[in-house]
């Protein structure tokens, strides 16, 4: 899937659950409980009834069951109170007994945000008649699951936020559309220029400073919680034997397969590139210090004992402006723009829409 496509993700993210798009419209409203002597901050839609010369007119009464108003769509408090209790129910085995009026105060206030971003937006998005095909919907749940960690299903996930396959289906429709909306707002002008990457990468080097790393392989005899003394130098012997089996010309990938307690022991004992502060410190420090494959001094750490053969040793760089570096930079500068523009969209539809707020 491309960035464009990939994009709907975030901005279905920003589009429900982001607090930034609260900030003042001169056309959101705030209704208010009128006084004796003052008229309510938002009139009724609907006509009055006339009244007598000299008397006083009924004033309208402030719709007790409403929460906000977006152009003539209506937040009831029913529909905000039921959708406070299912986002609280998702997280409440992790909120403090203390915490709780706080924490469901903030998912009320972030819920109302929220309906009315996603009013103004839908509303857009159906007056321009903005469609989606069955075909897109499907590519972007395929990139969708393959962007899942790795044993997490996409059962697991809708499960965990309490929707069902239909209801996906739509948020990611939804999410289609706002992409669509905002790349017809940049007039096709989303990708950066080769000025944007090379003024980019000029005023932020430091970024791409690259620390000392080695590729290591190495074989493990693991220590157990349990052991004594005596086991822990029975297994100490057998990873000096081990070693010895290697100065003397054995395979090194073999007997990793063959006799390592670690899981990289299906590749060989290859551990990959690492660089300081990723492995504990007494491994560490012995890969670090060893010279290109050389087969170390047996290294103990809380893990067991293991026999460490560094592969290759790189020292402190720069990433060079490359097709690499190109690309990264790139990709990073459309999603800037493509958020800059969502902004800018969205802050001119907040500007145009009538919002009410009768509660908050």
């Amino acid at each position: 899937m491309t960035c464009q496509k990939a994009f709907c993700f975030i901005l279905l993210t920003i589009c429900l659950f982001s607090g930034l798009l609260t900030g003042c419209n001169p056309r959101e409203e705030k209704a208010s409980i009128p006084q004796a002597d003052s008229q309510p901050a938002v009139q009724p839609s609907q006509p009055q009834p006339s009244t007598p010369e000299g008397s006083v007119p009924a004033l309208p009464a402030i719709p007790a069951n409403l929460v906000a108003d977006v152009d003539g769509s209506k937040l009831t408090q029913g529909q905000l109170d039921a959708d406070v209790q299912k986002r609280f129910t998702q997280m409440k085995d992790q909120i403090p007994a203390d915490r709780v009026q706080e924490v469901k105060a903030g998912i009320r206030k972030r819920l109302i945000d929220d309906f009315v971003v996603r009013t103004i937006l839908t509303n857009e998005v159906n007056r321009q008649k903005i469609i989606v095909t069955d075909k897109e919907i499907s590519e972007a749940v395929d990139h969708l699951k393959s962007s899942l960690p790795q044993g997490v299903t996409i059962e697991e996930v809708m499960k965990r936020n309490q929707i069902n396959k239909d209801q996906m289906n739509e948020q990611i429709r939804f999410g289609i559309k706002i992409n669509k909306l905002v790349l017809a707002s940049m007039n096709g002008k989303t990708k950066p220029t080769d000025k944007e990457i090379s003024t980019f990468y000029q005023k932020n080097k430091s970024q791409f400073k690259m620390p000392e790393s080695v590729h290591v392989r190495h074989i493990l005899v693991e220590k157990k919680p349990g052991d004594d003394d005596k086991t822990k130098a029975e297994k100490k012997a057998k990873a000096e034997n081990i070693r010895k089996q290697i100065l003397g010309g054995a395979d090194f990938a073999d007997i990793a397969k063959n006799q390592s307690d670690c899981p990289s022991k299906q590749v060989g004992g290859d551990l990959g590139t690492f660089t300081r502060g990723q492995m504990v410190k007494p491994f560490e420090d012995a890969a670090f210090s060893q010279k290109k494959n050389e087969i170390g001094p047996v290294v103990e750490t809380d893990f067991g004992y293991h026999i460490i053969q560094v592969l290759e040793k790189n020292g402190p760089k720069t990433m060079k402006l490359d097709g690499d570096a190109k690309g990264k930079i790139s990709a990073f500068l459309t999603q800037q723009k493509q958020q800059q523009a969502f902004d800018a969209l969205l802050k001119n539809l907040r500007e145009k829409a009538r919002v009410v707020y009768y509660q908050k």
